[in-house]
């Protein structure tokens, strides 16, 4: 039994093997919060043997603790990883065996050094052809693993593009007809072209995948560099927290999930508190605690997180009543475990205190248009990435992407109202709290974003 879980939200994929005779699992790359592997395996008998990570992510804090304390499994890792906690080092062709399913290593690095791939052999598939292959971030469906994360702390991208070079070409002498399930899909920044599709084969990746095209390796090299989206700068925040001993995510849960009064909040914001409202874009456009930074839960929620917000200053939550535990677990799988409490009873219990409240005005695309006929038009921002902004935009405008908007006011005139958009208005919202948190008056999101405009120009 192979099965994929896929957390849209932060693109990742993890895995739960077992063999059905022995009963016997393995879990591979799982999300921090594990509830579902929990389920899965008490309903279906299975005794978790093995988690295995296939390399130290950095977009997400993986679940490896978690079920090591809750399950007892044994940590599993290539030969060339380092870590503060026990686990087993894999090399090279070692198999482990559930049952009469058997797990064999390929050490593939290039994405990180230590990276590894799992090749899955099932008898009753074939006793020497591999039925799948779990590639982590080395070889995703249409992509390879980006080999410039890991550069700013002490390996190249150049050296780790010459890894990868090789460990693909391990991996294209594998059996045309053997699955590939990759750690991550479509949205996910460990590369820039991965496919919507969620497996495919060895045969498929080198007919389609671009990557695994025959060439040489400076021609590979500078492919897969180029072009490739700028990574949030958390990435190596959780690179490096996956590697040591930490607090399992039900302990920090514990910690953080505390209601707060009015008075508390305001304590903790002189002291330096993050304020984050999860609520959607129009609520927090109609009134919210002034200061607020607005990152709803819908979207990528986590990823903007990881991108705006400090992981060593305190966080206070203001969320819809029932929503607050899942604003403060989707930040703790991003390693986010300083959340101090969470604002009681949401936005009513500031009925009595108007003096707090901000407003954010929206407007449509046919009223900016008319605005910007006018003697003296507002300023249209832009804070779509710099590739978005060259395919298309609004005439006028001016480009200051989202991850750069807070070091670049100044380039902001005073005086002139501005009006924010992205590609369809989840980011502006965003980058219009920022704005009024840094004491921007005469803000404006635009409704629908770029899509809108287009749809109205």
């Amino acid at each position: 039994m192979l099965k994929q879980y896929y957390l849209g939200c932060l693109s990742h994929a993890s895995y739960l093997i077992a063999d059905e005779r022995s009963k016997l699992a393995a879990i591979v790359d799982p999300q921090r919060d594990i509830e579902q592997y929990e389920q899965d395996l008490s309903e279906s008998g299975y005794t978790l043997r093995y988690v295995f990570l296939t390399h130290f992510h950095a977009d997400f804090l993986a679940g490896h603790i978690e079920l090591r304390n809750r399950a007892g499994a044994q940590i599993v890792m290539g030969s060339q990883a380092q870590a503060e906690f026990d686990f087993h080092a894999a090399r090279e062709g070692d198999e482990f065996a559930l049952g009469d399913v058997r797990l064999q290593v390929l050490e593939t690095p290039g994405h990180t050094p230590e990276g590894i791939s799992l090749l899955v052999f099932d008898p009753a598939h074939s006793e020497r052809e591999p039925q799948a292959v779990l590639t982590g971030d080395t070889l995703f469906i249409g992509d390879v693993g980006r080999p410039d994360l890991l550069a700013s702390i002490g390996v190249t991208a150049d050296e780790l593009a010459e890894m990868l070079y090789h460990s693909l070409e391990k991996l294209r002498q594998l059996p045309d007809a053997t699955l590939v399930f990759p750690a991550h899909g479509a949205g996910s920044m460990c590369g820039k072209s991965l496919s919507q599709e969620k497996v495919s084969t060895i045969g498929e990746q080198k007919q389609f995948n671009y990557a695994l095209q025959p060439m040489g390796f400076e021609e590979f090299r500078q492919l897969v560099t180029a072009d490739q989206p700028e990574a949030p700068d958390y990435f190596v925040y959780d690179a490096v927290k996956n590697r040591q001993e930490r607090a399992d995510l039900e302990t920090t849960l514990g910690q953080s999930l505390r209601p707060l009064t009015v008075e508390e909040v305001e304590e903790l914001v002189e002291q330096g508190a993050q304020l984050l409202d999860v609520r959607d874009a129009t609520d927090f456009a109609g009134a919210h605690w002034s200061g607020a930074l607005n990152i709803p839960l819908r979207g990528k929620y986590a990823t903007w997180c990881g991108t705006l917000l400090r992981h060593d200053r305190p966080i206070v939550v203001i969320a819809d009543p029932g929503s607050e535990e899942e604003a403060v677990m989707r930040l703790g799988r991003i390693g986010f475990d300083n959340v101090v409490g969470y604002l009681a009873e949401g936005m009513r219990a500031l009925e009595s205190h108007p003096d707090r409240l901000g407003k954010i005005v929206r407007i449509t695309a046919a009223a900016l248009a008319e605005q910007l006929k006018s003697p003296q038009p507002p300023l249209v921002v832009d804070i779509r990435a710099e590739k978005e902004w060259e395919g298309g935009q609004i005439s006028g405008s001016r480009n200051l992407p989202l991850p750069h908007l807070r070091e670049r006011l100044a380039e902001l005139p005073e005086g002139r109202p501005l009006v924010v958009h992205c590609e369809g208005g989840y980011r502006s919202a965003i980058a219009c709290s920022l704005l009024a948190q840094a004491g921007r008056p005469d803000v404006f999101d635009l409704v629908g974003g770029y899509k809108a405009w287009q749809t109205t120009a």
